[in-house]
């Protein structure tokens, strides 16, 4: 590494920005890749600020713009509403369009985001070190340069604390485990680094969800950095571990080589923690939707344009309903506009029949018996023989049964269990929302997009733009709420502790 290049945290930066704080003044955030804001609602709840955001797609700009931004006069508004590309604009640049001046390294306290998984791919330790000498290096390797652009501005900018987020796999990405090489480079830097894994069902959210999480902050604040203790406690299904221990074979855990990295992911406590948020508890209160089944839903783009009235009172909600209703910031009494579904009309009988935690091939062979008995009474109404060759019997079969290969797609569709959290939500549904079939089988339908957004603990006053399909995307890619919320309040203690490290160090020298 050159030092033309790479700079260190300075004690002074450190100290003005840890100044600042304790003097009482809300940590600001910024959040890159920062979608339609899951990081920023739980680390603006846990006590900080968010600034700004830099996020590439269009829709899930404008919504992060909306929820964080609309005390902003409008030109300012419409400069945080646009969506931004983070290879082509650099920080400075982004602080001045932001209407945020001031020296660039002194505004930024905290850095948070997850340059998608896609830029892993054969980064390794020798081009995760490049950026520090050579900060263009992105445009060489479009591989990695996205997560190069992240060391990027926190090269830049400074901040005195960081949180990465990204799916398991970055742990063992083409044999490398990123998060390792990254605490690399942070420590060269000067920051204290940690990672793990979280699954989301532990912190009050209704979806089982598992994720790496990466914590840096300035050495001189902390001397150690742990991860929130779990809440909420479920008996995970199979399959859970197993891809945990898939992601973490490159984590070094033997007596002689140990990762000083790696932060074994916290363990529920059964005689603890309060039972996991089911999706009954999360949908249960929210209006039935029953107007598929009676023909009066058409096909085409969804908008939100129309209030859907609660029909449950507040006295009458659990305690996950009520937050959804009343976080500070978002509250919502009077209803939901985004409690809108697919037209799937072919499907809805399938849906009706499927028992909870059915997948594909269970879906499948409901779909075959239903033909079945409908081929049966038209026989029986034609009088005709109607056999597979005829034009009646491909029709019906087209009709009534989905055309994927049931040995093929096993986990393409699912019903959920209302007495059990929901699986991992993917942007794929942006596209459709068999992996979450509503568990009330007299709705016989997919989850509304509101429905998702609870599922990812996103409060009913959080308001999502655009149409449905890209609404359902901004949910899918989010981080949830609450445990963003909980992550974020570990970093809140750290940054908010008055005593630095050498202070600490000092007393502990002092009593021995």
């Amino acid at each position: 590494m050159t030092q033309r290049h790479f700079t260190k945290l300075t004690p002074a930066v450190v100290n003005a920005k840890h100044k600042r704080i304790l003097e009482g003044h809300a940590p600001r955030t910024l959040d890159l890749f920062a979608g339609c804001g899951g990081l920023s609602l739980g680390f603006d709840a846990a006590g900080f600020r968010t600034i700004g955001a830099v996020e590439f797609d269009t829709d899930a700009a404008r919504s992060h713009a909306v929820n964080f931004m609309s005390d902003q006069p409008h030109e300012l508004f419409e400069a945080h509403a646009v969506a931004k590309d983070i290879t082509k604009i650099e920080p400075a640049d982004l602080l001045k369009k932001l209407g945020i001046a001031g020296k660039v390294e002194q505004q930024v306290d905290v850095i948070v985001g997850g340059p998608p998984c896609q830029a892993f791919a054969r980064v390794g330790r020798a081009k995760l070190r490049e950026v520090a000498d050579h900060p263009e290096a992105f445009l060489k390797d479009p591989r990695g340069n996205l997560y190069l652009r992240y060391l990027h501005y926190v090269n830049e900018l400074k901040p005195l604390a960081i949180l990465m987020e990204n799916v398991p796999d970055v742990l063992n990405y083409g044999g490398h485990n990123v998060a390792e090489e990254t605490c690399e480079i942070l420590t060269a830097m000067g920051y204290r680094c940690r990672y793990t894994l979280l699954n989301s069902v532990f912190y009050g959210v209704p979806q089982m969800r598992e994720r790496m999480f990466l914590i840096a902050v300035a050495a001189e604040i902390a001397d150690e950095i742990d991860f929130p203790e779990p809440t909420h406690w479920i008996e995970m299904p199979k399959g859970y571990e197993g891809t945990r221990q898939v992601a973490l074979q490159t984590v070094k855990q033997d007596l002689f080589e140990a990762d000083p990295f790696f932060a074994n992911p916290p363990v529920a406590d059964k005689t603890k923690c309060k039972p996991a948020v089911t999706a009954e508890d999360a949908l249960g209160d929210l209006p039935k939707i029953t107007l598929h089944l009676e023909g009066k839903l058409k096909k085409g783009a969804r908008r939100f344009d129309t209030v859907t009235p609660y029909v449950r009172d507040v006295d009458a909600l659990n305690d996950y309903a009520k937050l959804m209703r009343s976080w500070p910031g978002f509250e919502n009494d009077e209803g939901i506009k985004d409690h809108v579904i697919r037209w799937l009309p072919r499907d809805y009988a399938i849906f009706a029949r499927m028992n909870p935690g059915d997948q594909y091939p269970e879906a499948h062979k409901h779909a075959v018996a239903l033909f079945e008995e409908r081929i049966t009474a038209l026989r029986k109404k034609t009088g005709k023989p109607l056999g597979p060759k005829s034009k009646e019997f491909q029709d019906l079969w087209d009709a009534t049964v989905p055309p994927y290969d049931a040995t093929k797609f096993p986990n393409k569709w699912r019903k959920m269990e209302s007495f059990a959290p929901a699986r991992t939500l993917m942007a794929h549904l942006g596209k459709d929302g068999y992996s979450h079939i509503h568990y009330d089988s007299a709705q016989a339908r997919t989850v509304s997009v509101r429905e998702a957004a609870r599922l990812m603990s996103f409060p009913d006053g959080f308001v999502l733009t655009g149409s449905m399909n890209p609404a359902f995307k901004q949910i899918g890619n989010a981080v949830p709420a609450l445990l963003a919320k909980a992550v974020a309040t570990q970093i809140y203690k750290l940054l908010t502790d008055e005593r630095t490290v050498p202070q600490r160090r000092a007393e502990e020298a002092h009593s021995v």
